[in-house]
């Protein structure tokens, strides 16, 4: 990572640049110095033996450098290494690099030994040991850097007397504790640089995986949403076909047989009383109808409980149809929610419906039961029966749909329908529906 211009802009960065050229510039800087205390240090074929050993030193440099190019030029910059940190010299340690550095420490060796000013070079050791040398011999590079430097330190090489063997023992003593200790707090360090590193990319990972995972639950949301509003469609539309079945489907079926009562009679009064009936059987289900379309509860508990409505809805039923009727509440009557009321009512026209259309009976008895924690009722009738195994599920004129209505209508409150029946042994439909619902 650059900044403007191509300056580096990270550590690990600086330190590349620096093992690529920093060797140039220390050589530069020793043999600069070296030439300039050469009369004090050097005779004229050590001055030469110098030279060439610095050519030398730094064809050495200008090889590693093209090979390292190449390296990067390949593959990039050498592998992170768990064990390492970043590598920050390009590819991994290696018979080169091995080769490379001990070369580099021989003759930085060499060149100090002719003037002891060399081991301002010599100490690029210290920093690239840890790079260019696998672990195992790392601490042997830095060894053999530190007899370089305490050389140098003690006044030069060879020693010269025993104090400055001494010196060079010392030294040598204290280079070799100073670096062992810089190179364990720097190998520390790069691995907790390591470990940061991996903590980041597999934070990395995490939140990658994240992402997807969001994407998925997004994807599954809109299908949930999708299917939520087909289901909702799809609900509505058997609610209305409920109602419409209730309301209208019914309506018109007294409408119709009041008319009919009224054309076979010849009695004008009579007549007339069927006509009355048939157009107060439109009115409401004309009301009906608007009020399922807003989703309201029927008329008939507008102002009633669901015993009242059914005691005359109940009445109605049986003045219209001639069929003796009784309508019995067991139990202590208690509040119910609007829904409750309103799915055993419409249950109650259905079944008296049915009743009128199919059964024939003389006889019939609705039952409101409030027992503990659920409410019951039972439609009966002595009618004609019917076998509920044989009978067709839709018939085209309201047959089975009935049934299914209020069986559907039980099971939204997590109640049930049940119907027994027999063909010559009358009817008995029984729903049950618990109090708390919905």
């Amino acid at each position: 990572m650059r900044g403007g211009g191509g300056v580096p802009t990270t550590v690990e960065e600086r330190w590349r640049q620096f093992f690529r050229w920093g060797p140039y510039g220390l050589l530069g800087v020793a043999a600069a110095i070296a030439a300039a205390s050469a009369d004090v240090f050097m005779d004229r074929t050590e001055r030469v033996t110098a030279g060439v050993l610095t050519a030398a030193v730094l064809l050495l440099h200008v090889v590693w450098d093209h090979r390292c190019r190449r390296v990067v030029a390949a593959t990039g910059w050498g592998p992170e290494q768990p064990d390492r940190g970043p590598v920050l010299v390009p590819g991994a340690p290696g018979p080169a690099s091995v080769v490379h550095f001990v070369l580099r420490t021989a003759l930085a060796f060499a060149l100090t030994w002719l003037n002891p000013f060399f081991a301002i070079y010599a100490c690029v050791g210290y920093f690239d040991a840890v790079h260019l040398l696998p672990r195992r011999l790392a601490h042997a590079g830095l060894l053999a850097t530190a007899v370089t430097m305490a050389g140098s330190q003690s006044g030069g090489l060879p020693p010269a007397s025993l104090t400055q063997w001494l010196a060079l023992g010392g030294l040598f003593a204290l280079n070799a504790c100073l670096a062992m200790g810089f190179s364990h707090l720097a190998t520390k360090d790069a691995e907790k640089a390591a470990e940061r590193a991996a903590t980041i990319a597999e934070l990395g990972r995490t939140n990658a995986r994240l992402e997807r995972a969001l994407a998925e639950n997004a994807t599954l949301q809109a299908q949930l949403l999708l299917q939520a509003r087909e289901a909702g469609v799809a609900d509505e539309r058997r609610r209305l076909a409920a109602e419409i079945h209730d309301t209208i489907a019914q309506g018109l079926t007294g409408v119709i047989a009041q008319l009919q009562a009224a054309a076979a009679t010849p009695d004008r009064e009579r007549a007339d009383t069927h006509l009355r009936r048939a157009a107060g059987l439109a009115r409401d289900s004309l009301g009906e109808a608007r009020r399922s379309v807003r989703n309201l509860s029927p008329v008939a508990l507008e102002h009633d409980t669901l015993s009242e409505a059914l005691r005359k809805t109940v009445a109605d039923w049986a003045e219209r149809t001639g069929v003796d009727t009784r309508f019995t509440v067991t139990g202590t009557e208690l509040p119910l929610h609007d829904e409750v009321a309103a799915t055993l009512l419409r249950i109650a026209q259905e079944a008296l419906s049915n009743a009128a259309r199919h059964s024939g009976a003389s006889r019939a008895g609705v039952t409101l039961s409030y027992m503990g924690d659920e409410i019951t009722l039972d439609v009966r009738d002595d009618g004609r029966g019917f076998d509920p195994h044989a009978r067709p599920e839709h018939d085209g004129a309201g047959g089975g749909f009935g049934l299914d209505g209020m069986r559907a209508r039980a099971e939204r409150l997590t109640g049930s329908v049940t119907v027994e029946a027999a063909p010559g042994e009358g009817t008995a439909i029984s729903a049950r529906v618990p109090l708390g619902a919905p």
